[in-house]
């Protein structure tokens, strides 16, 4: 049963032979994608070790039952039948339920891109309140963040900034975030006190594995620039800046971020990667031509999904019609009401498509 968590269970026993392979442990970058991707897939193969553990010993505890001669003996391998298959049962729904979440079960980590959109100063001013509400939301459910981009604005914004979280359970609570971000309130540069609405625009992206997408060295365009800064003693006087084109797709990458032009060159890779595993992706879910309104991992940056409404407290998404009064909250980092509707939405629209789990 359950052929695509066993196959996950596969790659997790290849990647723990990995992880003791001395040439691996040797290699740091491997070494931490190998971990990532370990983290990622852990809790659902210990699962399905589990559920393969509780199906062997049930066939046997059945076969007792069948064939002692023994009542006594008998008797007890018909309790142990009955314990076993309570067992069993919770955890073929528990396999079942890992089945719809589909591939976000399994992912540890995310790439989160946040652009200011509409509204100048103020949707710059947003998106940095964007990103400050994921900050305090991973750090709730001590998930890592790990900046890869940051593009300030001069009144303290973010014109751009891109970062990963990881942890277990992070990108399938992350999922939905991508699209337009709507504010209306009064911004901080209003002196009549009139509403105004900006907008900000969030990309989700699956961090892909060196598994799941293969570059090419002669398939990228690598260029190296001085990173960008504010003046004075904190311009960059090297090329640490690095920019890498993806020729085939055309996808294009800049990180500067750090001052060593290996570390930007390193991250600018991994956001390459997930970028053109979102690309496979929605070349994938264009060729089913599926109705779902929640486009998992689709990266949709143009859909308005969601307005924040600070004058009347109100957060609204327009995906699945949910409106909350605690917009104060939301803001802290207090997710949890509006993802855990988006994913029992998704997980009933799962439901309807799938009749049949496997």
């Amino acid at each position: 049963m359950f052929p695509t968590l066993q196959a996950k269970l596969t790659r997790f026993e290849e990647l723990e032979r990995q992880l003791q392979d001395p040439a691996v442990l040797a290699d740091s970058t491997q070494l931490q994608q190998v971990q990532r991707e370990y983290g990622g897939l852990a809790k659902v193969a210990h699962r399905v070790r589990e559920f393969n553990r509780l199906e062997s010993e049930l066939g046997t505890a059945r076969g007792l039952a069948e064939g002692e001669t023994d009542p006594e003996l008998q008797e007890y391998a018909r309790e142990e039948c009955s314990r076993l298959a309570e067992q069993h049962l919770v955890l073929k729904t528990e396999l079942e339920d890992l089945v719809l979440a589909g591939d976000a079960a399994t992912r540890g980590s995310l790439i989160m891109e946040i652009r200011a959109g509409t509204g100048g100063e103020e949707a710059a001013l947003f998106a940095r309140d964007l990103y400050d509400m994921y900050q305090k939301y991973a750090a709730i459910h001590d998930w890592k963040c790990e900046v890869m981009e940051f593009s300030p604005s001069d009144m303290g914004g973010v014109r751009e900034v891109v970062f990963t979280v990881s942890g277990e359970g992070a990108y399938r609570h992350l999922q939905f975030e991508s699209g337009g971000h709507r504010v209306q309130r009064v911004p901080e540069t209003e002196t009549q006190g009139r509403v105004h609405t900006s907008l900000a625009t969030v990309a989700v992206l699956p961090e892909a594995t060196e598994v799941e997408i293969e570059i090419r060295d002669e398939d990228l365009r690598l260029d190296t620039m001085r990173a960008g800064g504010p003046g004075g003693q904190k311009v960059n006087k090297i090329e640490s800046a690095v920019r890498i084109t993806h020729i085939p797709t055309g996808v294009v990458v800049k990180c500067q971020d750090e001052k060593s032009q290996h570390k930007n060159k390193a991250k600018a890779l991994r956001i390459l990667r997930s970028r053109l595993l979102e690309l496979k992706q929605e070349q994938a879910h264009a060729e089913r031509a599926t109705q779902r309104k929640l486009q998992v991992g689709s990266g949709d940056r143009s859909e308005r999904i969601r307005t924040y409404n600070f004058p009347q407290n109100r957060l609204t998404d327009h995906r699945i019609g949910l409106t909350i009064y605690k917009l104060d909250q939301v803001m802290l980092g207090q997710l949890e009401e509006m993802i855990d509707a988006l994913l029992k939405f998704d997980r009933e629209e799962r439901l309807g498509q799938q009749p049949q789990a496997e």
